[in-house]
């Protein structure tokens, strides 16, 4: 069942930040209410569905003009703002109801050319479908129960047994221009009705107020929960042993690497997203399942993320190992070149075909994956992946499930206004290279993730500071992870790239960055000083390259060729310079400094890259504000000559070890190779 979320409190208080304009204070209810809506990915997902509110508003000359604010493009429900929501002029739009015919793009030029605010962003493609339904307020949705609902066969027999003459039906269209018009003449013929469903897309309500509108929304989903649960018929299906995590992460990496297969050559493999809940796996254990994975989308909305279905694996295919997966994704390629090719040819524009790449994969025995060229595109897949089941569940129950069909799906696949959700500007260097960084909640780890993430990287950190690396995480952003784990701890590093695997799918960069400085006279270091060092400097480097070359090599394995990969050590100065009483320091550093070299000689055949920075003087969690002040007493001069104590006569900043550790990443040419980033110190210099 659906909460009714509003509360009085939370409303006035919302009217209150308006102040004391009537419109202003209806218009913060309507983004109130909208808020509501988005908060519950059950009634929407990612985007999807909108909602308006008619007022009147001032233009440039200070004449009084009807307006529609309804959501605009890249708004999202549960955060939206009264921007979110630009205002269109009314009147030219209610002309436009007298046309026979409009294009697409005649009706976009339009919207926008009645836009009050010309730099607002485009109004929904459903806009004309709000001005045209009389009511002030309209809510639209795509939650899960109107969607099996909505694709039922016997779908208006259902409508009427649970909502009598309460709900209008308006038969599957497009949306845009001629849905608008066929919806505004059912409510027309049905002025009795307080909202519609729209067959194999979505559910409408109205009201006077915000708030009239979304206690419909509720109720009348709550009423289709309760005739669904009634009418539904209970699967009793018991779930199988699910993979175990060290199990999970070698698949999903040999099967990120194989869905490389239907990108182009020199693509970035895409980022992984897998939901594994007792509900999925309980799924994908249904018989039917090879059907059902034909079937077609929940709504059309949903193509543009997923394709009109998944990538099915069954467990035999699966067990088979990675040739297998990689054949099996050939296949949906081909298929869907196949289906471009049949539909592209009535099209009566030319067509440029997507990248064949499935964004959903049914996994059986380990989950539903969401695949995206980034962490936020495989997750919005997932999360509209995992409520397909629930509308194929719900729906087959009840009497089946049945969507649109294939020249429906690619009509709203190919549709130039769907896949301007997807973007069209340039990606980012890194986008969708998923970076391991270790020692992320330090200094030089949080400038390195923040670089990393610039460049459209996904970013995992690790750290044993809990706290600190939650604070890091959160810096970053919802779409990057974090592991909090002791490096030197047995087993810790396997554990660390497994987890990312798990997170992301796989793995592209390992920064090897974490480090701590140990001081002390070599005549009379302690040997368990000594060993505790060479623990974090030396050997949790080596564990954690170890661990990650092993996720190169199942990446490859799936893709059935070259690894690739790269490793970034973060080094020191220390490791061709000596200080004095950094010895415990300087020996692990000359180890792993020797390590990088091992690594480049040894992986270079397989394509992956091995580097590092040699860096000195960087404000961190190595070089204390008391370490600087003691060091800069030592030399007589001051801590801030002491730290741009170096041929440039500049301190050198994390920020400026980052840069170098992308430069190093982007060098596609570049392996075995320590770069100084130390502002100029020639007792430094590599020969």
């Amino acid at each position: 069942m659906f909460e009714n979320l509003w509360r009085d409190d939370e409303a006035a208080a919302f009217e209150t930040a308006a102040g004391d304009d009537p419109n202003a204070r209806l218009l913060a209810l309507r983004v109130y209410s909208s808020r509501l809506i988005g908060r519950v990915p059950d009634l929407v997902m990612h985007g999807g569905g909108n909602t308006s509110i008619k007022l009147t508003a001032r233009d440039v000359f200070g004449d009084e003009v009807e307006v529609l604010h309804v959501k605009g493009s890249g708004a999202d429900l549960d955060s939206i703002t009264p921007a979110g929501l630009p205002a269109v002029r009314l009147q030219p739009l209610h002309r436009l109801r007298g046309l026979g015919a409009l294009s697409d793009e005649a009706m976009v030029n339009v919207q926008r050319a009645n836009l009050l605010d010309s730099a607002a962003p485009n109004p929904s493609v459903e806009t004309l479908l709000h001005a045209w339904l009389p009511d002030r307020v309209i809510d639209h949705t795509h939650a899960t129960p109107f969607l099996a609902l909505a694709n039922l066969p016997e779908v208006e027999a259902a409508v009427r047994e649970i909502f009598g003459s309460r709900l209008a039906l308006v038969p599957y269209i497009m949306p845009g221009f001629a849905l608008a018009k066929a919806a505004a003449a059912v409510r027309d013929a049905h002025p009795e009705a307080e909202g519609l469903l729209l067959v194999n897309h979505g559910h409408f309500t109205w009201g006077a107020t915000p708030r009239e509108s979304y206690d419909r929304l509720i109720d009348q989903t709550n009423d289709v929960a309760v005739w669904l649960a009634a009418q539904g018929r209970p699967t009793n299906r018991p779930a199988q042993a699910r993979r175990s995590d060290p199990e999970a992460g070698p698949v999903l990496a040999a099967l990120r690497g194989a869905l490389a297969s239907a990108l182009p050559k020199r693509a970035a493999l895409p980022v992984l997203d897998l939901r594994d809940d007792d509900g999925v796996r309980s799924f994908l254990e249904r018989p039917d399942l090879a059907d059902l994975a034909t079937r077609g989308v929940a709504t059309p909305d949903h193509v543009i993320r997923t394709k009109a279905g998944p990538l099915h694996l069954n467990r035999p295919t699966l067990e088979a190992g990675p040739e297998a997966m990689r054949q099996a994704v050939v296949a949906f390629a081909d298929r869907y070149r196949a289906y471009f090719d049949r539909q592209a040819r009535r099209a009566a524009t030319p067509k440029t075909m997507l990248p064949p790449m499935p964004g959903l994969v049914w996994a059986e025995g380990l989950g539903v994956v969401g695949v995206g060229a980034t962490a936020a595109a495989a997750r919005i897949a997932g999360d509209i992946g995992t409520q397909t089941l629930r509308v194929m569940e719900q729906g087959e129950s009840v009497g089946g499930y049945h969507p649109i069909g294939e020249a429906d799906t690619f009509d709203m696949e190919y549709w130039s206004l769907e896949q301007a959700k997807l973007g069209k500007g340039a990606k980012p260097p890194l986008q969708g290279r998923i970076v391991l960084v270790t020692g992320g909640a330090g200094a030089i780890g949080r400038a390195a993730a923040r670089a990393f993430a610039g460049q459209g990287a996904t970013v995992v950190l690790t750290d044993r500071d809990e706290g600190a690396l939650g604070a890091a995480l959160k810096d970053l952003g919802r779409d990057h992870g974090a592991v909090a784990a002791d490096l030197t701890a047995p087993g810790a590093a396997a554990r660390i790239v497994a987890a990312c695997v798990r997170r992301f799918g796989g793995l592209d960069i390992l920064l090897s960055n974490a480090g701590a400085a140990w001081q002390g006279e070599m005549a009379t270091l302690s040997d368990a000083t000594l060993r505790e060092s060479f623990e974090l400097n030396f050997f949790a480097h080596q564990a954690l390259a170890q661990a990650a070359v092993a996720v190169f090599r199942e990446q490859a394995r799936g893709l059935g060729g070259r690894a690739g990969g790269q490793i970034i050590f973060n080094v020191s100065k220390q490791a061709v310079n000596p200080g004095k009483g950094f010895g415990a320091y300087g020996l692990p550093k000359a180890a792993t400094f020797f390590l990088l070299r091992q690594f480049a000689l040894e992986l270079g055949p397989e394509g992956i890259r091995v580097n590092g920075v040699n860096a000195d003087r960087i404000r961190s969690g190595l070089v204390t504000e008391a370490f600087i002040a003691e060091r800069a007493q030592a030399r007589g001069v001051t801590p801030e000559r002491y730290m741009a104590g170096n041929l440039l006569g500049q301190e050198v900043e994390a920020r400026h070890v980052a840069e170098a550790f992308v430069m190093l990443a982007l060098a596609e040419r570049t392996t075995g190779h320590a770069m100084t980033v130390d502002g100029g110190n020639i007792e430094a210099a590599l020969r």
